[in-house]
This record gives C-alpha cells, structure tokens and sequence, in this order.
C-alpha cells in the first residue's frame, strides 16, 4: 500500500472517520495498516505503518497518549486512528494539541464500523491498485516486445521507448558521458556520485528517487539506464519492466556502435571501390583493406545490388532513400543472413551479397520487394530501382556485377519495365542482341509473329498480351491467368490458338526461345 493519510480518509468506511489533529501531516504515506491495544504498541511499529487502537490501556490515564504520539512520530509512523465511543467519547485536548504540535495526523474512527470493516475496505483499494499497476506493466512490456522483435530499422530509438515507458529517462555512457537526456535534470545533478555501482538499485537525484540499471554487453558495463517512476516507492512488477527495457538499450547501443563502426569502413571502402570500377585500382587493395577493418567482403559466390535514384529527385531526397534501403537491409532478418555490403558509390547504393545463402537463390528479387515495400514504389516513373547482376564467383569479377547492374537500369529503362526490382538475366536477352539493326529486329518480329500481327487489331493485341506474358513468366499458365485476371482454362485456350497459328510447341526450348527473342525485339523497337 503507498497511498497517503489523506487518500485514506476518502475510502469507504474510513471516509466516515475524521482528521481531528495533525492536519499538516495527512501527505504522510500509508505502506500497511496495524490494529493494536497494548501500553508497548510504538515499539513494534515499522515506517509508514498507520495504528487503529481503541485507547482501552489508557482510557484512565490520557496523558500516557503523548510519549506514546512522540515515539510514533520518531518511528516514523503514518498516523493513529482512536476508535472513539469505546473509551473515549472524545479525543482529550491535550492529546490533540501535542499531534498538532508534531503534524502528526490523528483521526476519530466512528464506533459503529469495525476495525475489520476498516482494513476490508483499505485491501479491496490496495489490490485494485496492484491491479491497475499490473495491467499497466503488463501492457507496456507487449509494447516492449513488439518493439523489440520488430524487423525493420527503429528510428528515434529513445524517444519511442520513452513513449512506451511512460517514465522519464536518461542514458548514460560507460565513461559518464549523456548520450539520451528526457528528464528534468541536468548532466550534474544525474551524474551525483560517479562513478556508480554496477548493479541495478534505487537512488535519490535529489529528493526524486529513480531507478538505476548497468547496461551490460558481454559481461562488460557499457553504460547506465536511469529512470523516474512516477510511483515514488519500489514496485517490483515494474522494476523487471525496467531491468527488460535495459538490456534492449544494452543490445541496440551495441548494435549502433558496430553498425557506425562499419558504416564508417563502409564509406571509406567506397573509395577505393569507385577506384577499382574505374579501372583505376586494383581489387586486390580492396580486399585487403576491407579484412584489414574486418569486414569480409567475399565469402563465397556473390551478387551486385546497385540501388539507384532517378535524375529527378533532389540530393536530399536521394540521400534519404538511399539510407532507407541501406537500414531496411540491414535489418531485415532474412537479408541478414545474406552478410550485405554496402558502399556509397557516385551512382547510388552498390551492395555485394552472398549469392548461395539460404533463400538468396530465385527468390532474392521477391525478398527485396517485401521487405522494401515501403522504400520502393512501384509504379511507373518510380524514383527508385535496385538492380541485380549475374551470380559471380570470384572477386575479380566484381567490376563486371557492377556493369552488369548499370546495363539493367538502363535496358529495364528502355524495354518499358516498371518493376523496381529488376535482375540482369531479365534483360540480358537485350543486352546481347542490343546492336543488332533496328531493321533486322523487325524482319524477325515479323518473321515470328506474323500470323497473329495478320488478324484483326483487337484480338491480335489481345493474343499478344496474353503470349507475351506467358513468356515472361516463364511458361506458367497459371501465373499467366493470375496476372491477366482471367480464368486458366481461357489463358489455356488462348495459347492453344496461338500456338496453331505460330506453329509452335511451348514444351520445345527453341520455339520459347524464339518467342522470347520476338518481344524483346518488340521493346526495343518501341520508341524512348
């Protein structure tokens, strides 16, 4: 129970008591409750204990009520309730005057009600109170977690767990430095008898008590955690909140310090890699200055990710989506696994990722799209788009991922392909076949697509759409009808139709392959 003299005289049947002396002390806290009647009573009394008695020992002798108000006082004791009509029909004077004098709170308890009425009552307050404070701890810790747990980069890192908390609190360093302040003191006041123990307890910043956790990595104290519960006495359900809350700053402050470690090694690399993409470094200097800062640039087969921003954005807003797709990435739990690395190069974000890491193999473009739905856009004249190179095995080729990356962006440009996310084996095709005479491409067009170019307009095009996009994901019928909103049986007729009028068999390799070549043809005659 910390609730003071005052609150519990509003509490049924108490509210039917009164504060007959020591008014100036009804701010004194209530921790518990003790029914007594015997001359030794003060002896047994703890801090923050309020007396209920009947007076029946000293009803003879009122004045042994005075050392016995003294000694309450010096312990410290929250206040006396006198059962009055059972001794006393009134409280004597000089026992009001000497609780006056002490600001000792005394009340007349009315002698109809039972003491048990009065503790009844006070306990069904003190477990709605717990309760309440349950529920409340309850709640923050879910936010906690899910704040935790949450894949994708946390900005603002302090001030949402300051909004979870609800408390105020500052962080400080390992060498007593403020890295987070949301309280009303200052470094000095917060800082009082630095350096501090390494353990969680309760303090005083000034008359404000706090709660003071080590933030531990690996055994060693990185710094501290220093929080104001509004609750001015120990509530044990929210000291484990707090201890959780620390050892998540303990991991993000880590986290933070490597990820700014290697952002910085990073950035210093990316010189030495434009360096080496223009053919005027060695990519031997930049293995070896990447393991020099530890950073395993090569670790078995690997792909280019060149994320790119159009010519249109401004260098502010090219600079923020960069860094989002750069924290995405980093964060993402599966892309992770893919041990990424980033350089900030002239034309954008150039990434090296393992190529054979578990899920990286035919499903990277689609992990990219999830886990970048909300940095990428994708509609047409999207402001961003990250292409992805041919799977390399050795590090020599590195220039030729990159190359590979810039041909994508600018052919994805040229054929017309809206997707954001757009690897070199889509284009590839046009990248080989790209000096190829516009009016050879077009005989050949003709050449394959002849019959169906013949027939009326409406359903050529309609036929054509429907062949085109059967060839573009890959020959499946179901993907084909799932993308034309149309039913499979009537994707499946339709290719039927076309294949009698092509005359071509979708199971043989070089009937698709022609196809395949026919509409990339067609996009690159269309014009830029």
């Amino acid at each position: 129970m910390n609730i003071t003299v005052e609150q519990v005289l509003s509490i049924y049947p108490l509210s039917e008591g009164k504060l007959v002396a020591g008014q100036s002390g009804a701010s004194r806290l209530v921790k518990s409750v003790k029914v007594m009647d015997t001359p030794d009573i003060a002896d047994w009394i703890k801090e923050g204990e309020m007396v209920f008695t009947t007076a029946y020992w000293m009803k003879d002798v009122p004045d042994d009520a005075i050392p016995l108000l003294r000694k309450l006082n010096q312990r410290r004791s929250a206040a006396l309730g006198i059962k009055i009509g059972r001794s006393w029909d009134e409280v004597p004077e000089p026992i009001l005057e000497e609780a006056n004098r002490l600001d000792f709170p005394l009340i007349k308890l009315p002698y109809e009600c039972s003491f048990s009425d009065h503790l009844h009552g006070l306990f069904h307050v003190e477990m709605h109170y717990h309760t309440q404070i349950l529920h409340t701890v309850l709640e923050k810790q879910k936010r906690l977690m899910q704040f935790a747990l949450r894949p994708d980069r946390i900005n603002h890192f302090f001030q949402k767990l300051l909004a979870i908390l609800g408390y105020p609190i500052a962080v400080v360093g390992s060498r007593g430095q403020l890295v987070f302040n949301a309280t009303s003191f200052g470094a000095s006041q917060l800082l009082h008898g630095w350096p501090w123990e390494k353990e969680a307890q309760w303090a005083f910043v000034e008359e404000s008590r706090c709660f003071r956790v080590p933030l531990m990595e690996h055994e060693e104290c990185i710094g501290y955690m220093v929080i104001f519960p509004e609750n001015p006495v120990p509530v044990k359900v929210e000291e484990e909140l707090f201890l959780q809350t620390a050892e998540i700053i303990s991991y993000h402050m880590g986290v933070i310090f490597n990820e700014y470690r290697n952002h910085a090694a990073q950035n210093d690399l990316g010189v030495l890699l434009s360096r080496y993409l223009r053919g005027s470094g060695t990519i031997e200097a930049l293995t070896e200055e990447a393991a020099r800062r530890g950073i395993p640039l090569f670790q078995g087969a690997y792909r280019g990710l060149l994320a790119m921003v159009s010519p249109d954005a401004g260098g502010v807003e090219k600079d923020r989506l960069l860094r989002n797709i750069r924290e995405e990435m980093q964060y993402h739990p599966e892309l992770k696994e893919m041990a990424i690395i980033h350089f900030c190069i002239q034309e954008g974000l150039f990434s090296v990722i393992l190529a054979d890491a578990p899920g990286a193999e035919g499903k990277l473009p689609d992990l990219l799209r999830t886990c970048l739905r909300g940095v990428l856009q994708e509609d047409c004249g999207a402001p961003l788009r990250i292409c992805i190179s041919n799977k390399k095995n050795r590090p020599g080729q590195l220039r030729d991922a990159y190359k590979e990356c810039l041909e994508t962006a600018r052919l994805a440009d040229r054929l017309g392909i809206r997707d954001a996310v757009v690897q070199f084996g889509t284009v590839e095709l046009a990248y080989l076949f790209q000096h190829v005479p516009k009016e050879h491409m077009q005989t050949y067009v003709n050449e394959v697509l002849e019959m169906l170019l013949k027939k009326d307009p409406e359903y050529s095009q309609e036929m054509l759409r429907t062949l085109e996009t059967f060839i573009e994901n890959d020959g499946q019928v179901n993907e084909t009808a799932k993308q034309l909103l149309i039913h499979r049986n009537t994707a499946a007729y339709r290719l039927e139709k076309i294949g009698e009028l092509l005359e071509v068999d979708y199971k043989k390799i070089n009937d698709l392959l022609r196809l395949k070549l026919a509409f990339t043809f067609k996009q690159m005659l269309k014009p830029m």
